[in-house]
């Protein structure tokens, strides 16, 4: 939204005693700026590139990777984009402010690091063509979206990787309008889903050769959420049929909105609307002093999807400026797999 996440929108537009509220502020006014409307015809490779008339963007990849030690790892690359103002100026004036975000989970440890940039200095930005998304010495960039170079480091980490697309990209919601609550605020919404990857991952232990697949989400808005939202629950899924889900949950005082994305093995998608995917917590364990759930029920009637998703390591706590917990999950039941989940507001 991975409904990727508009953690930024709060860490740099709200004053910090209101941080600690919850999220239910980033269905506060978007005065000033454009919002979604239905029928967006997307153009590429423009719209790989930054939107700086919307509120919050950002670029977000995760990966389940296998090791040539046999181990499951899964990496976190994401460039966060928010706006004070709905221009772009060149220098310290730049409304434009950037967080980047990177981890590494193994089966046991979960690393991560953020980084911060005001834009208009070249420290921090995204172009389109040839693309390139960046913050620090941390890069994405290639000569589109199909082949991709990516790099980012931490204290005790750093991944080089590449990455090639195998499928095409998918819409979410009508065509890419995905609406993310009964009151209709909505996102731009597309997803590359079928990178095959290789590289290396540098561990504290040494470094380690890794392939594996990565999903890639892109996403735009100014209001994305309801007043009375407060976090979500978001699955990246894919299946060892080739099939591939992505689905979350927002949380409301008033009722939870749903939504989901079937992606079969060609690349088909096809959209599932409210209520027709169930989220249940099945197991809920202790991370950073909060109660989290680290194993779910998820069921798709329509897919004849039932299926246990849990965590591979639970400690995979992100304590950056706005926490949430990111990591690589395994998929059991009529579906087997693995993907990622994240959760806010816990």
């Amino acid at each position: 939204m991975n409904v990727k996440s508009w953690l930024f929108t709060l860490l740099m537009l709200l004053p910090t005693p209101m941080h600690a509220q919850g999220y239910a502020n980033l269905g506060g006014s978007a005065e000033g700026f454009e919002i979604p409307q239905p029928g967006h015809k997307f153009e590429f490779p423009r719209d790989h590139g930054p939107h700086p008339a919307f509120r919050i963007e950002w670029w977000y990849l995760t990966a389940n990777l296998t090791g040539e030690d046999e181990r499951d790892y899964g990496i976190q690359w994401t460039l966060f984009r928010s706006a004070l103002k709905p221009t772009e100026v060149e220098g310290w004036q730049s409304p434009q402010l950037w967080m980047g975000h990177a981890a590494i989970t193994t089966p046991e440890t979960h690393y991560f690091a953020e980084r911060l940039s005001r834009g208009g200095i070249g420290q921090a930005g995204a172009k389109a063509e040839p693309f390139e998304a960046w913050i620090d010495e941390w890069y994405m960039r290639g000569p589109d979206l199909s082949a991709l170079s990516l790099s980012a480091s931490g204290a005790e980490f750093a991944y080089d990787l590449t990455l090639n697309a195998q499928g095409p990209f998918v819409f979410h919601g009508d065509d890419g309008y995905s609406v993310k609550s009964a009151d209709g605020q909505a996102s731009y919404y597309y997803s590359q889903p079928f990178y095959e990857i290789d590289g290396v991952l540098q561990l504290p232990d040494g470094d380690v050769a890794v392939t594996g697949q990565g999903w890639l989400d892109r996403e735009w808005s100014s209001q994305p959420l309801a007043a009375d939202q407060s976090g979500w629950d978001w699955f990246s899924l894919s299946f060892d049929s080739g099939d591939k889900l992505m689905a979350f949950r927002l949380r409301g005082e008033r009722r939870d909105f749903t939504a989901a994305t079937w992606i079969s093995a060609d690349g088909t998608a096809t959209p599932l609307p409210d209520g027709s995917t169930s989220f249940s917590p099945l197991y809920t364990a202790e991370v950073a002093g909060r109660d989290v759930p680290v194993q779910w029920r998820v069921s798709l009637p329509d897919k004849n999807l039932d299926i246990e998703v849990s965590a591979i390591t639970p400690d995979a706590w992100m304590a950056t400026r706005f926490e949430y917990w990111e990591g690589p999950v395994k998929v059991s039941g009529s579906h087997t797999g693995r993907g990622y989940l994240e959760m806010t507001g816990y």
